[in-house]
């Protein structure tokens, strides 16, 4: 059985009850072992990136609690979420309920989710009436496990812990001695007039059970109309109710078990002791009712919840104990183990038990699933990532990738769960080619040809025939705007396509990573073609100005630069996508030696380099940029990489709440310090290459799954001294003389060492 099928199955499927207090012991056990007797999940801080500046550009972080990957997270609600705003913000002081949500990263919106607010006294529907108030020193947050105690306006105080499974959750809710103690359950929400969708809430009393749905899908604005989409939940509770009723809207219909609508809930009473406890389990689902209470009665299916901790912490500890490190203050290593933590969420898992919702034609479908891709972001290193830390996820998210492009006739840019047209490129050719080339090909060859081939070669200017179910529809679905005129003029022109420059950018290195699929498939002349039409980079670079620049369709360059903001304010040049100039001034990442050609050698790039640092142009709490660093190496001054990590590591990650700079962006902000913190970082994914950075601890052990079976031992002599420039490094005592090392070789190789040096040498030169 495959290890990424083992995960879709419930723990104790796999393991006797009788069994899980020895797991439990082994992994404390391995725990004390570790420097401070202090195991890796402990170090993780989930309220790191939570906050921020503004509303809309900080981490977008929510302190959730779910296993790896996990379909469905669960996460306290301080405001109603949409796009561009998270359900939790550390900088508030009440709580509205506790969600389970589906919304991947803050610029998304969320879809299928369920929530629920324990509370006393009488009903109340809107956020703002029915909210609790909370101190973050009674709040407790971890991967495994996450409580708060809430307070109402009359005063009475209620304890609640949350725990969960890959698709369900168990709640202890503590309430005070009264007779009006109730939950509060909200099936739907009505975020936009402009979007209609339906809600659904059934109250069983003899049951004890709350089930519903709603086909609410706000964030899809370019999306079709799926008329099966629903997001199904199932609630179970430990006591009987007192009464019941449902809301709609303002509207309260005491005695009412069931009601339909686009802003619609329910509530069930309580009558109980002081510090009684009342449980609530939940099972989520986007199959039908059926189908969420079968994933219950799989993953939880007693009133037990310190077995529901103790699972997740298992299931936490064995990846998070894949990388152990020494060294480092005590902020770094809840940098670090945060930041994997962060890794090890996205693509979610999004099949159930051997079948899984297709919102790309929906239909429900046979096999495994994942979905979410913040492709745009993490193509860069999450993706990479993920081949080292998690092999065993890796064939089955390219599976997944092929499964929409056979649902929806593309491979998706931003999954959602369906097309959502969000950002430029075609970056799932970068997550087949990463894979392909460091031979994960458990997926069909030819298909994963075809469909990067497509992306390549089959322009958006027309409708697409797309199918949905039985029906038959043309949806416009923009794989590579601009491509007719990329392919005719070998760039974008700025008065036919917007972000021409980005787009020009990021299609030549989509091209690169096509040729490297079609050389390993042994398609020579499609090889050559698409290494050819990589180099297309070159007819934006204007060497009277020294920088990428908009071009029009007649192929003058464009002189009156227009500046605008971007959503948080950021000024955005012509032609560029969410920056300026200096944004994409590096981005042609797949052929840096052809970059440093066109601006006139290395010195002058490594001057323009210093310039982007020196000036402030450097923003790193956006993607395009996070390889910039890294690129010193291929100019030979490999000092100046070693020593702006060790600058500008501490500005961007933070033990604290606003910890991040920018937007982690489903792990990718995260994967760039887990990498970075080893040493290297993969500048061009679909090379097969790491190029050499500067160790911020003083010993990595990697613990290598499937299909690896070994360690890997980083060490890095000097680091504890402050030492940040390298004097040497081996790999199983070979020396390395160029700041440059092959993922084969990383993967194979015992020890790896570095002998640092407390100023610059020319080492890698």
């Amino acid at each position: 059985m495959s290890a990424f099928l083992i995960l879709d199955q419930p723990l104790r499927m796999k393991m006797k009850l009788s069994i899980i207090p020895l797991l439990i012991m082994m992994v404390s056990l391995f725990a004390c072992e570790k420097e401070q007797d202090i195991s890796n999940l402990e170090y993780v801080n989930s309220f790191i990136g939570s906050t921020g500046p503004s509303d809309s550009d900080y981490g977008g972080t929510i302190p959730s609690v779910a296993p790896p990957f996990a379909m469905t997270q669960w996460c306290a609600m301080t405001r109603e979420n949409y796009i561009s705003r998270n359900p939790y913000n550390y900088k508030d002081s009440t709580l509205i309920g506790f969600i389970g949500t589906h919304q991947p990263a803050i610029w998304m919106g969320d879809y299928g989710y369920v929530s629920l607010l324990p509370s006393t006294g009488e009903i109340k529907t809107s956020p703002q009436e029915r909210a609790l108030t909370f101190r973050h020193q009674n709040e407790k947050a971890s991967p495994y496990l996450y409580t708060v105690e809430t307070i109402n306006k009359s005063g009475g105080l209620i304890k609640n812990e949350m725990a969960a499974t890959l698709r369900c959750a168990i709640f202890n809710i503590s309430f005070p001695a009264r007779n009006d103690n109730y939950v509060f359950v909200e099936a739907s929400r009505k975020i936009s007039d402009q979007k209609e969708f339906e809600g659904c809430i059934h109250i069983d009393s003899e049951r004890n059970e709350i089930t519903g749905y709603n086909s609410d899908r706000y964030s899809q604005m370019l999306g079709p109309d799926l008329p099966n989409f629903k997001g199904y939940f199932v609630m179970q509770f430990s006591k009987q109710f007192t009464s019941v009723g449902t809301w709609e809207k303002e509207s309260i219909h005491r005695g009412d078990t069931q009601r339909r609508g686009d802003h619609v809930g329910g509530y069930v009473y309580f009558d109980t002791c002081d510090n009684e406890m009342v449980q609530v389990k939940i099972g989520t689902s986007f199959i039908s009712v059926e189908q969420a209470r079968q994933n219950l009665k799989n993953e939880i299916p007693e009133w037990d919840f310190q077995q529901v901790v103790a699972e997740n912490k298992i299931r936490w500890e064995t990846y998070l104990n894949r990388v152990s490190v020494e060294g480092g203050t005590e902020d770094q290593k809840v940098c670090f183990y945060t930041a994997l933590y962060r890794t090890l969420q996205y693509p979610r898992l999004f099949s159930e038990y051997g079948k899984y919702y297709s919102a790309f034609d929906d239909t429900i479908h046979e096999g495994v699933s994942y979905n979410d891709y913040s492709l745009w972001d993490t193509f860069r290193a999450l993706h990479p990532w993920l081949t080292i830390v998690a092999p065993e996820h890796v064939n089955p998210m390219v599976q997944s990738l092929l499964q929409m492009y056979d649902e929806g006739g593309w491979m998706p840019k931003w999954p959602n769960p369906t097309y959502s047209n969000i950002m430029i490129g075609t970056h799932a050719d970068a997550v087949v080619a990463d894979a392909f080339v460091k031979n994960f090909r458990g997926y069909d060859l030819n298909k994963a040809y075809a469909a990067v081939y497509k992306n390549a070669m089959t322009p958006p200017e027309k409708d697409t025939l797309m199918r949905w179910g039985d029906r038959e529809e043309t949806k416009l679905y923009e794989a590579r705007g601009g491509l007719t005129w990329y392919k005719q003029l070998g760039f974008v022109p700025a008065d036919k396509t917007d972000e021409s420059v980005s787009r020009t950018l990021e299609f030549a290195y989509d091209d690169f990573c096509v040729a490297q699929v079609a050389k390993g498939l042994g398609k020579t002349k499609d090889y050559n073609y698409f290494m050819e039409r990589s180099k297309n980079y070159h007819h934006i670079y204007n060497p009277q100005t020294g920088f990428m620049q908009a071009r029009l369709s007649d192929g003058s360059f464009v002189d009156d630069i227009q500046f605008s903001a971007d959503s948080v304010g950021q000024v955005v040049e012509e032609g560029i996508t969410e920056g300026t100039k200096w944004t994409y001034l590096f981005c042609a990442m797949h052929d840096v030696e052809g970059l440093i050609s066109l601006m006139g050698g290395k010195k002058s790039f490594a001057n323009k380099l210093d310039k982007t640092f020196d000036d402030g142009h450097y923003q790193h709490r956006n993607e395009p940029g996070h390889h910039y660093i890294y690129l010193y190496n291929y100019a030979g001054e490999p000092f100046k990489t070693q020593e702006k990590i060790w600058e500008h590591t501490p500005l961007n990650y933070k033990n604290a709440p606003d910890g991040l700079s920018g937007n982690d962006d489903c792990g990718q902000m995260s994967a760039w310090l887990v990498f970075s913190s080893m040493g290297f970082y993969p500048v061009c994914p679909g090379d097969g290459r790491y190029v050499i950075g500067s160790p911020l601890f003083s010993k990595i052990v990697l613990d290598l799954p499937e299909p690896y079976n070994k360690k890997v031992t980083i060490t890095a002599n000097g680091v504890k001294q402050g030492k940040k420039y390298i004097r040497s490094l081996t790999m199983d005592g070979k020396a390395i003389v160029k700041p440059f090392i092959t993922h084969s070789d990383l993967v194979s190789c015992d020890h790896i060492v570095f002998e640092m040096s407390a100023t610059p040498t020319d080492w890698g030169q």
